[in-house]
Order: structure tokens, then C-alpha cells, then sequence
């Protein structure tokens, strides 16, 4: 059977024109910036940049067609994604940044009619930015969703919530939450989880501190938000109740792999920049780029380029054929994780001092790529996952036996 990996002709084009656009409209603004978004401007910036991407022709690549995107499925997406992802901000000019491209994703599949025009609507447009809150302080939801702590509890005229939040990227500035609250059963049980929307100026909404990070690339930032006594009415239910955590896995899929997607792209850029410096800096009696060792660094980066993309192209393909795929995207996720830091800790190493100075790139994509280890649940409960899921195949086995 011959697998075909050519780009339909119009997706070709969205990735040209893509390329073009961030090479050189974003990539010199990120450098003027060091890109940290804050600095360059914050929510102004990113309205000024996603104007200049409406105006190329390479704006909302993944939104529905009926909302102002361009409907690409996962596979599409992935080559688009990465050339937006050359640039720190490149995600922020094409709107399809953390978190608001999930959510788009999410509520496309799950949110009513009357809600898409609401919320989806405008997030797809970049009339507005959203947040997805379900990380809470200990003892409550991390890597283990099933602790939420955060209840919401039936009230006259629909709901109301109580409980904190941490770590709600994009907080500072949302136009709205997408809050995920337990409905029944008790922190540490599976299931009883709600999904809920809610405007973010509705009385009970309070937005706390910034969580300092070491990545600077996206607006609104990393916060603690609390909710006491948010009251909500019964039409802010996403979905349906109780069934909260079943449709966060429709989110957290495919999104964990255009992270992947764009990530690759500022890792690829970091094995440019090396790339083209070893072949010209002269030492040791010859080019750089001519010495062993720096060719073994030069090939361990193609091959982790090349790793990457084969895994989270299976991926992708498990996802646009509507399987769950939870193991090939916690796959490529702990992979391309791993993998991405590895390449641009080689470029930095490449390029010697200047590799952890500010003349180039390549500091600030080591701040930025770090944290994806960690974010979208980190390798290690990937790896538990991956291993369950394996030795329960096998235990199966023996019992059929």
C-alpha cells in the first residue's frame, strides 16, 4: 500500500505564503523584542500582528470555515503550524496560540449553536482571547485531572462555582473561561466533572497573580484565578453535565500535538541558526561544521527533526480519522518534547558563547521549549500511561489465554 505524504496544492500555498509571512513580518519583531509578548505590546501587539496575518491570507488556519479559518484537519495542519511556530510569535499573529486554538477546537465539536455564535465566533475571529481552567493548587487537578477540587453545586437559575485556579494561561485579558468543576463524586473518583462558560467580567470572576515562568511568548500569561461564588446560569453547561473530563479529551489531543507542531518550528529554527554558523566559523585549523563532533550534533538534530514529524504525523492521522489516539499523541508528545530541547541544546553548544547570549536566538528558544516537558502533562506521567496502557494489553492477553 502506498502512503501518500504530499500536501494537497492549496495547503502547499497556506505553508508558502506562511513561511513568508513570519520570515519577514515576525521574526523581526520577535527579535526586536527578545520575544517576550509583554514587552512588545501585549493584547495591542497581538491585535496589530493577527491584522497583518488577515491581511497575507495565512490567519486562523484551523477554524472552521464558516467562522473566518481555514478548516484544516490535524495532518493539514501540522506543516502550517510549524513554519507559524519559526517565530515565538508567530502562533500570536495566526491565532493559533495556547490556549485559544484548543478551545477553538474543542468548541467547535462540543459547544451548541447558540454558544458558537457567542464564544466561538469572536475567538475564531480574534475579536477576543479565552482561557481553559482546570489546573488547581494542590491537592487539586494537575497531572491527576480526577482530584478537581473546584465545585459547582445547583443553584436557583442555574449554578454556582467555587474554588481556585493556578497556572490558566491567557487569564490576564480573556474575554471568557471555559472552567472545568466538579459536579459529583469527590476529589481523586473518575468522572463528575463539568465544563462550564462564563464571561469574564461576570461578578465572582477574580484574576490573581502571575506565575513568574520562564517562557515569555504568551499574552495574558500564567495566573492564579479564582472563582467565589460565580454564579452561572444552566445555558453555560458545555456539553452536558458530568461529562467534563470525556470531552476535555477532545481538547487535550490535539492539542498537545500542535504544540508539537509549533515548537518544531522554533526548535528548527535553532538548528538553523547553528547550522549556518559552523559553516562558516573557522577554529581548530578548519570549519566548525567540518569537525566530527560537530557534525554528530548537526546529524542528531536531523534525525530528532525527522523523529518528530514521523511520530506526530501518525498522530495527527489517528486524530482526523476520529480515533482517541491517546497513545500515539502521548507518544509523540513525550518524544517531541525531549526531542525539541535536545535540538536547541545542541545549537547553543554549537554556537559556543554566543549560543547563551543575547546576539542570537538561541537562549531565548531554550526559555521557551523547556517548559513543554512539563506542560500538557510532563514525560513522566506520559511514560505511566504509555506503560499501562502496554502491560494492560499484555495481562489481557494472558487472560484470553
Amino acid at each position: 500500500m502506498a502512503i501518500d505524504l504530499s500536501l494537497p496544492p492549496e495547503v502547499q500555498a497556506l505553508v508558502d505564503r506562511t513561511r513568508g509571512f513570519i520570515r519577514e513580518h515576525v521574526l523581526p519583531l520577535e527579535d526586536a523584542h527578545d520575544g517576550d509578548i509583554t514587552a512588545a505590546g501585549g493584547d495591542r501587539f497581538r491585535v496589530e500582528l493577527q491584522q497583518a496575518a488577515r491581511d497575507a491570507g495565512v490567519f486562523a488556519p484551523h477554524a472552521p470555515v464558516e467562522y473566518g479559518g481555514h478548516g484544516l484537519g490535524m495532518c493539514d495542519r501540522a506543516p502550517v503550524f510549524e513554519e507559524a511556530g519559526y517565530s515565538l510569535f508567530g502562533p500570536t499573529a495566526l491565532n493559533i496560540a495556547a490556549p485559544d486554538e484548543g478551545n477553538v477546537h474543542m468548541l467547535a465539536h462540543i459547544a451548541n449553536p447558540e454558544q458558537k455564535q457567542r464564544y466561538l465566533a469572536p475567538l475564531a475571529h480574534g475579536e477576543v482571547r479565552s482561557a481553559f481552567a482546570m489546573t488547581e493548587p494542590a491537592p487539586g487537578a494537575g497531572s491527576d485531572p480526577s482530584a478537581l477540587a473546584t465545585r459547582a453545586v445547583r443553584a436557583e437559575g442555574g449554578w454556582r462555582i467555587n474554588g481556585t485556579k493556578y497556572f490558566i494561561t491567557g487569564a490576564d485579558g480573556a474575554g471568557f473561561f471555559i472552567i472545568m468543576a466538579r459536579t459529583s463524586g469527590e476529589p481523586g473518583q473518575r468522572g463528575g466533572a463539568t465544563m462550564f462558560l462564563a464571561p469574564a467580567d461576570t461578578p465572582g470572576i477574580r484574576v490573581g497573580r502571575h506565575l513568574d515562568t520562564l517562557d515569555r511568548s504568551m499574552v495574558g500569561g500564567h495566573c492564579e484565578v479564582f472563582f467565589e461564588d460565580l454564579l452561572v446560569p444552566e445555558s453555560a453547561v458545555l456539553g452536558e453535565v458530568d461529562r467534563g473530563f470525556e470531552y476535555a479529551q477532545v481538547r487535550l489531543g490535539p492539542a498537545r500535538m500542535t504544540h508539537v507542531m509549533r515548537w518544531l518550528g522554533a526548535a528548527r529554527r535553532g538548528h538553523d541558526v547553528a547550522v549556518a554558523h559552523v559553516a562558516q566559523r573557522e577554529g581548530f585549523g578548519s570549519r566548525l561544521g567540518d569537525l566530527g563532533m560537530i557534525q554528530k550534533m548537526v546529524a542528531d538534530n536531523e534525525i530528532d527533526i525527522a523523529a518528530t514529524r514521523a511520530l506526530l504525523t501518525r498522530a495527527c492521522w489517528e486524530l482526523d480519522r476520529g480515533e482517541p489516539a491517546a497513545n500515539a499523541t502521548s507518544i509523540a508528545k513525550t518524544f517531541a518534547a525531549e526531542a525539541i530541547f535536545r535540538i536547541v541544546d545542541r545549537s547553543m553548544q554549537m554556537c559556543g558563547g554566543l549560543g547563551v547570549s543575547g546576539d542570537l536566538p538561541l537562549a531565548r528558544l531554550s526559555r521557551e521549549v523547556r517548559p513543554f516537558r512539563i506542560y500538557d502533562g510532563p514525560s513522566e506521567v506520559h511514560r505511566w500511561a504509555i506503560a499501562k496502557r502496554a502491560v494492560g494489553a499484555a495481562k489481557r492477553a494472558l487472560r484470553e489465554q
